[in-house]
Order: structure tokens, then sequence, then C-alpha cells
């Protein structure tokens, strides 16, 4: 089966939930500020997401796809699966980007755009040519020397990377209207989210219900998490994988951004690191301007009457 065609209407989408995790660490840094800890960050997403996301799926008329799909037990099953990992890359991130963490999380969505390009190509039989491999070999030498400089292996980045990326491909085989799969999703967390904010209020420990600004804070959690997803989910059913992944580097660079605006320690072993990464990003990209021109040309030329 050919990957799908991208439209206009998609790679909007692509971009907009990008530069929106992009500034997401900005959100958690702001609850941390206050005494959130990540755990209850966590809860309070849960919590008010589905609230959010029950709101689109009543707005798009899907309700009964809902219904649907919760009388599906593969489907939901499938689905069960994409929300762990969805939990799995949340967690980590908010701990990440509140522990002064946030460079090491920004490598990790460097690094999912290559695995996209490796499982389009293994999954979906979507195309790498040379100077794609290039751009994997480049990203690749850049992680090795983020290994150096922290010391370690990056586990958050390479944690981030994978949970991210089956979440991707998962979303992309399920025959639900992203809306629907996001609220559904939402539901199966909402239970662990509830009760972890309950017990923090009945032992003196919460932070979002504590204070008018704290509240205001953790409500923030559902558009900021809601929106974004099904911007994404709807892009991912109507794009190839490896397009997804070269636009997702928008969101790391500037997760970078405000991991150096915020003090994170920036050696030079780790600008190293980034440069070759960054170098990666700029073969692809130029090879996929190249390719798109070349395209316009080619159909320019068959448009041409004989």
């Amino acid at each position: 089966m050919a990957p799908p065609t991208p439209t206009r209407a998609a790679f909007l989408s692509a971009v907009g939930c990008y530069v929106m995790w992009g500034f997401m660490p900005l959100l958690f840094m702001g609850q941390a500020a206050l005494g959130f800890s990540a755990p209850e960050i966590l809860s309070h997403r849960a919590l008010w997401s589905v609230l959010f996301a029950g709101g689109l799926v009543l707005l798009a008329g899907q309700s009964k796809q809902v219904r649907a799909v919760l009388g599906q037990p593969g489907t939901l099953a499938w689905l069960a699966l994409a929300t762990v990992l969805i939990a799995v890359n949340w967690g980590l991130y908010v701990w990440a980007t509140t522990h002064h963490a946030t460079l090491e999380a920004s490598l990790g969505y460097y690094i999912n755009p290559l695995l996209n390009m490796i499982v389009g190509l293994w999954l979906f039989r979507e195309k790498i040519d040379r100077w794609g491999w290039v751009a994997i070999g480049l990203a690749a030498v850049g992680v090795l020397f983020q290994a150096l400089a922290l010391g370690r292996p990056p586990w958050i980045s390479i944690a981030l990377a994978l949970s991210f990326g089956a979440y991707g491909v998962i979303k992309k085989r399920i025959p639900v209207d992203a809306q629907a799969g996001l609220f559904i999703e939402c539901l199966l967390l909402l239970p662990f989210g509830l009760a972890f904010v309950i017990w923090l209020q009945a032992h003196g420990l919460g932070h979002g219900f504590a204070t008018l600004e704290g509240f205001g804070w953790a409500l923030l959690n559902g558009p900021a998490t809601v929106f974004p997803l099904v911007l994404f989910a709807w892009a991912a059913r109507r794009m190839p994988l490896s397009t997804m992944g070269f636009i997702q580097f928008l969101a790391p660079t500037l997760q970078f951004c405000v991991g150096l605006a915020t003090g994170e320690l920036f050696t030079p072993l780790r600008a190293v690191s980034f440069a070759f990464i960054w170098l990666g990003a700029g073969v692809f990209a130029a090879a996929a301007l190249f390719r798109a021109r070349a395209a316009r040309r080619a159909m320019a030329e068959t448009a041409q009457p004989v």
C-alpha cells in the first residue's frame, strides 16, 4: 500500500502540534515553581484532559464512534497499549523538564524522527534515499557524543523516543478518528489520575486545589495535552511517517532553546553532540526540499501540452 499523500491541512496540523510541544516545558516548570511534583502534574494531565477531549468528541459528533470502539475488544486493546505508551512518555517528559533535564529530553525528540524514518521503511514501505541515511548516521553520532557528555547512555532520551515512536505507529494503524481515540485514552487514564489527586488532597499535599493560581495552572494541563495530541493523531493518519519525522524537528529545537534559556548545563561535548544532530536534520531538510522541487518540475512538464 502506498504511503498517504500529505495535504496542506495535515502539514499545518503537524507544525502546530510540534510548536505546542516545543514550548510545553514552560507549563511544567511553572507548576513545579508552585510546588507541584512530577506525579501530581501527570495526574492533573489525566484528570483535566478527559474533559477537553470529551468536548472535542461532542463538537466533532463522534459520540457514536466512541460507543462503537468501546464495544470492540481488539481496537480497545490497541488503544489501551497506546495509553500505556503515552503515559510513560508523559511521565518521563514531565520529570525531565522539572528536574533540569530539558536538554536531554529534547535529544529524545531529535532521535524520534530518525526512528520514524526507519519504522516507516520497515512497516509502511516508505522510502529513504541515501541522504536520509546520511542524516540518520549523523544523528546517531550525535547520540554517541551525548552519551559521552553525560557519562552514561541518555536513557531519558532513548525512552522518550521509543515510547512516542511506538505510540505514533499504533495511532497510524488504528481505524479510529483522532478525537474519539484520544478521548478513550484519556478515559483509561482518568481513574489513576483522579485517585492520586484525591489522595494528595486528603493528605494536604496537593497544589492543584490549594490556591486559585494553582488551580489555573492545573487546569491548563487539559488543553495543553489534548490539542497537540489531536493535531498529531489527525496528521499522522494522513502523512508518511518520514515526513512527520522531519517536521518533528521543530519540537526538540524549541525545547532545546527553553533548556538553554533556563540555565541548564551545556558543555563543549554536548555542543558537539547537538552539532551532529543538527547537521543530520539539515541534510534531511535539504534533501526533502530538492525532492519537492523535482516533483513540482515533473508535474509541470507532464501538464504541458504536447
